[in-house]
């Protein structure tokens, strides 16, 4: 066997599609939940991490949160928080008891339980691009999201091992009536996906939908799969101060079932949240943490993380700007307030930009490297992000994979050994002065393996580069985008699990699907 051969073995070879034959589409990375080694980067100190959990407390005391949602306000009420019309105060007492029922960590297992990831603890786990209403590639440029878009990202997050969580959609496909639409895209996802999926707290119908669709693709019973988590769903606070109805429903339901629930308030700094990082991130502990201890209250010990996405907004124009200085140093913040608080938490990989260019790619480098400062467990929106969550990108796709597996690879150099064999004296000793490390045993024997192996960068000169065409960053991530949709093979799928997600899908588009106000 040739030693190109050796390396595509070793490295992972044909992103776990091992039983076709031919050349994969590129060499990556095996699959595996990350562990991130290095200590957390910490820019408060311990009076700071106690200032910002008083201000936060201050804030549900003192201010409250407006829960939009009756049922939620009943068990509040009950619960012996203070609630007046739709504004709820709950005192510390109250939200540390129920915080102290929170995991720190919990498993997720999908319908292929070797893709099973773990959110919590040093684990650190990534998501597609969600939700982005318009896709940009580089022959058609920016359009509307469609189905056949939304079904080539869930190939592009099933294929690249360093992609955990199908997470919502990738794009929204707008060619398919809302309230059909999670039908069709969790059919596709359960179908061409065996990671785990995410329901969208927008109406009981859906959520209802997506957790019974995700237990018949896994061909479980309802008491399995309401025995340990299987999927997830991400609420987000509408800053400042509120919790809306349909995101409360869906978070409760999901927190009857057993089944993880992600609180992310969404806090622009001197837009929706005061223009300070103390204040914005404050005030985005306060609305995380009202929602977590209704869900702990409701039934203790349901998963639970805290989610940030503290920015700051152009002061200029006003746009929503990420991957920012101030960016990143609330999340490293919400890090430690959320190690404080013994809660795994979620970030995001972001930037502003329009194309996949230098900005797009050092602003989501920032995010990205913000989120393993802060001890991130889980990454939304990890690749394939641009215009501030309004595009999603299939070339940014693969430009943000090869920045993902760069922080895996990044994590599994903190093992190496310091070992006499590590130390290499005998081949320093054999090379000696002036000469070069090549051609020694030492280097034979580990060369195939020893650094990273990139899927999109170009590392030759320029005049290799040149007369190999001159081709761009983009172009490659083009190229590499359509031969893995050429190559792609969807994953195994019991007959019989998928007959009866089928005929669950027929049935509910036949009675309509779930309502919409149009």
């Amino acid at each position: 066997m040739g030693d190109d051969q050796n390396r595509k073995r070793r490295s992972g070879g044909r992103a776990g599609h091992k039983d076709r034959a031919g050349t994969a589409a590129i060499d990556q990375m095996p699959w595996r939940i990350p562990l991130n080694p290095d200590r957390p980067t910490e820019p408060l100190d311990a009076d700071g991490v106690a200032a910002i959990h008083k201000g936060a407390m201050r804030i549900l005391s003192d201010i409250g949160i407006e829960f939009l949602n009756p049922e939620a306000l009943a068990f509040l009420a009950q619960a012996g928080c203070k609630v007046s019309d739709t504004n709820v105060r709950m005192d510390e007492e109250f939200v540390m008891e129920m915080l102290g029922h929170a995991p720190e960590s919990f498993t997720i297992t999908p319908r292929n339980p070797d893709h099973k990831v773990i959110m919590g603890g040093k684990y650190m786990t990534f998501s597609s691009v969600a939700s982005p209403p318009n896709v940009w590639d580089l022959t058609r440029g920016k359009r509307s999201g469609d189905f056949a878009a939304f079904q080539e990202f869930v190939k592009l997050s099933q294929y690249f091992n360093c992609i955990h969580y199908m997470g919502g959609y990738p794009v929204e496909p707008v060619d398919i009536h809302a309230s059909i639409r999670h039908l069709d895209c969790l059919q596709d996802m359960l179908i061409n996906g065996d990671k785990v999926v995410h329901a969208y707290s927008l109406g009981a119908e859906r959520v209802e939908d997506v957790m019974e669709m995700t237990r018949l693709a896994a061909g479980l019973s309802h008491a399995e799969f309401d025995a340990t988590p299987r999927m997830y769903t991400n609420i987000n606070s509408v800053s400042p101060l509120k919790h809306d109805y349909p995101m409360l429903d869906g978070a409760m339901r999901l927190a009857r079932r057993g089944q993880p629930v992600i609180v992310t308030p969404f806090t622009l700094a001197g837009a929706m949240a005061p223009v300070t990082m103390a204040g914005a991130v404050a005030l985005s502990i306060a609305e995380g943490l009202a929602a977590i201890a209704l869900l702990q209250y409701m039934n203790p010990g349901c998963p639970v993380a805290l989610g940030t996405f503290t920015s700051n907004v152009d002061m200029k124009s006003g746009a929503p700007a990420f991957g920012t200085p101030e960016y990143m140093r609330a999340t490293q913040m919400t890090g430690q307030m959320a190690r404080f608080y013994k809660l795994p938490l979620r970030s995001s990989g972001s930037c502003a930009a329009n194309v996949p260019d230098g900005q797009a790619m050092w602003e989501t480098s920032n995010a990205l490297w913000a989120a393993v400062q802060s001890g991130t467990n889980v990454v939304y929106h990890a690749a394939g992000w641009l215009e501030g969550g309004l595009i999603a990108s299939p070339e940014k796709f693969v430009m943000d994979c090869e920045i993902l597996q760069m922080i895996q690879r990044y994590f599994e150099t903190a093992t190496y050994g310091t070992s006499p064999d590590d130390i290499a004296f005998d081949a320093i000793a054999e090379v000696g002065a002036g000469g070069h490390f090549f051609g020694c045993q030492h280097t034979q024997d580990r060369y195939a393996t020893a650094f990273y192996s990139p899927i999109a960068s170009d590392w030759r000169n320029y005049e290799a580069w040149e007369a190999d065409g001159a081709i761009s960053t983009v172009e490659r991530a083009h190229r590499i985008y359509k031969d893995i949709l050429n190559d792609f093979v969807p994953p195994k799928m019991d007959d019989k699990d998928r007959g009866a997600l089928e005929e669950f899908v027929l049935k509910r588009k036949a009675e309509g699907g779930a309502p919409t106000d149009y």
